[in-house]
């Protein structure tokens, strides 16, 4: 007989460390980059990060905020949606594209 064991775990209310978790963050907090040992894992040619995206479940948080366009710009935005509506997630996705696109060019 399989005995499941089921456990809720709430990361905005994560559960307390160890007095040993605390002592072995802490020596790797101050162990030096030069001594950890990556051995296991493979190296990731360059050509992965020239065609690398961003995971498509992402989901950033969202902040509200007041922001003044030009009416032209707002109604060609609301004209590439069905009545209007989902414009303000055309723009945010505009943005996030020139936003990647300057961090592409930056490296």
């Amino acid at each position: 007989m399989n005995k499941l064991v089921k456990r809720e775990f709430d990361p905005a209310d994560p559960p307390a460390l160890t007095d040993a978790q605390r002592a072995e963050l802490k020596a790797l907090q101050a162990m030096p980059d030069d001594q950890i040992d990556y051995s296991d894992i493979p190296p990731t040619p360059e050509r992965f990060w020239t065609s690398a995206r961003r995971n498509p479940y992402y989901r950033p948080v969202k902040q509200q905020l007041t922001l003044r366009l030009d009416a032209d710009v707002i109604a060609w935005f609301k004209r590439q949606t069905q009545d209007g509506r989902g414009y303000q997630r055309c723009i945010n996705q505009a943005l996030r594209e020139y936003v990647e696109a300057q961090e592409k060019k930056e490296r």
